[in-house]
């Protein structure tokens, strides 16, 4: 006689921990009286049955099922890599109110797909999403719309449109029974998204699911639906009202690119050539402290100004006070100076700021962040039209960086005539179009820029002497 299976099992409402018996304390997470009876999920069909999936050889895959598709909008498919993958998961996160139900019904209305798009939304009703496609002036034959939250109801409604494109607004709306009572938990919102992912992929249908950034600026959750996504996009603002979207992660192409978006009256509107927007405008020239510096972002160049400003330090212990770049970055930077190019920080405060909002990353700004910082100790102000790149070394070198040619071409383009970066352009992937380009100062030690940049003033400074010795 056989052993009778239980039919219920105890779930933990927090992680999704299964106990076969009730406990007060999940064991996997720690969570007290989280543990909830819930009837046992269906078994798997028995083997043969023709429902399960086999392995197939990679020489036998056609490649051609992977076609992009575009989403009608020129920087989402920048990020991406190239357009909408059919298949694939992607997680766009951001605060609240920065446009990214805005950018998925824009995207829902507006991909270049022939099969109809499925936009399901747990926060808005039916009639809210048709004022604000009204006020965008989006309209679409095979758009259609589904508001609920219920992860069974949703699947059900995929079973029978068999959409090409699924929206999910949001994540933290997803419920079901099966992951627990209490909506809105990490295992609700892992729950939900891995059951349209699951479809998706199955289906050939790309996915794109909205999530709420907590306090910290993570993906709520905690990034715990991270890992079942192909694709995260994080949405981001500066002070002058600029978008920016940026992959965090991303299975189908580069995580170097960003796209760049302003909100209008007709939602969000493209930036496809945003080279000159975060350079600061004045009618003369650059102040002390100041330093253009040129970046490479995915598959552009991007000018960008940074701003520093050093003073004494008001107690014994220095600090460093660093706005869209990280601090230790510029304490290294500080350090080098130091130590190569005669100029003492030691007993000073520093502060540095990126104009425009955009966060920088990319080890070739470092050349312009040690330009701006001698140029704020020394009240010296840089060159008018000049502009930088370059990667510091701790021996005081200038290191290559790539595209150089690129960044020195686009900062001609808006008026730069002086390029100051390192000796060696290292552009192994688009000398192709070195005639073309003009030609860049070149400085193989940090001491050789600065006086490239400032002259007799540089020359005496680097020669030894510190300021306040």
């Amino acid at each position: 006689m056989g052993v009778k299976k239980k039919s219920t099992v105890f779930r933990c409402s927090s992680c999704g921990h299964d106990e076969p018996k009730w406990l007060g304390r999940c064991p996997a997470c720690g969570e007290w009286n989280t543990l909830r009876e819930t009837s046992v999920a269906d078994a798997k069909p028995p083997a043969g049955s023709g429902s399960g999936r086999y392995s197939v050889p990679l020489a036998a895959i056609d490649p051609g099922e992977g076609e992009r598709f575009p989403s009608g909008i020129g920087e989402l498919d920048r990020v991406l890599g190239g357009g909408v993958m059919p298949g694939s998961a992607v997680l766009v996160g951001g605060e609240p109110g920065i446009g990214k139900s805005t950018l998925l019904l824009q995207l829902a209305a507006r991909a270049r797909t022939k099969g109809r798009v499925l936009y399901v939304s747990g926060e808005e009703s039916a009639a809210q999403l048709r004022l604000r496609a009204d006020r965008l002036g989006l309209a679409r034959d095979n758009l259609e719309v589904l508001c609920t939250g219920e992860v069974e109801s949703i699947l059900e409604t995929l079973d029978r449109v068999k959409p090409v494109l699924v929206v999910a607004d949001s994540a933290q709306t997803l419920r079901s029974e099966e992951a627990g009572s209490v909506p809105g938990t990490v295992n609700q919102i892992k729950y939900g998204v891995a059951a349209l992912s699951d479809w998706a992929k199955s289906r050939g249908a790309a996915l794109f699911v909205v999530a709420h950034v907590t306090k910290e600026g993570t993906i709520a959750g905690p990034k715990a639906v991270e890992h079942l996504v192909d694709t995260v996009l994080y949405f981001e603002q500066n002070d002058a009202d600029a978008r920016f979207l940026r992959a965090t992660k991303n299975r189908f192409g580069s995580t170097d690119e960003l796209g760049i978006f302003t909100m209008g009256a007709k939602g969000l509107a493209e930036l496809p050539d945003p080279s000159s927007l975060f350079l600061t405008r004045r009618d003369g020239a650059l102040p002390p402290g100041a330093a253009v510096a040129a970046l490479w972002e995915g598959s552009r160049c991007l000018l960008v100004e940074v701003q520093a400003l050093v003073a004494p330090a008001k107690s014994s212990l220095t600090r460093v006070y660093a706005d869209r770049v990280d601090s230790q970055r510029v304490a290294r930077i500080a350090a080098i100076l130091e130590r190569w190019a005669g100029m003492r920080f030691s007993d000073q405060d520093l502060y540095v700021n990126v104009a425009g909002g955009v966060k920088v990353a990319e080890p070739g700004a470092d050349l312009a962040i040690a330009a701006a910082l001698w140029s704020a100790r020394s009240g010296i102000a840089l060159p008018e039209g000049a502009a930088l790149a370059g990667e510091l070394s701790l021996a005081g070198e200038v290191r290559p960086v790539r595209r150089l040619r690129s960044r020195a071409k686009a900062a001609s383009g808006l008026g730069f005539a002086k390029f100051v970066g390192p000796a060696d352009g290292g552009d192994r992937d688009d000398e192709g179009s070195s005639a073309a380009t003009p030609s860049w100062t070149r400085s193989a030690t940090l001491k050789e820029a600065l006086r490239a940049l400032f002259g007799a003033d540089a020359a005496r400074r680097t020669g030894g002497e510190r300021p306040g010795d």
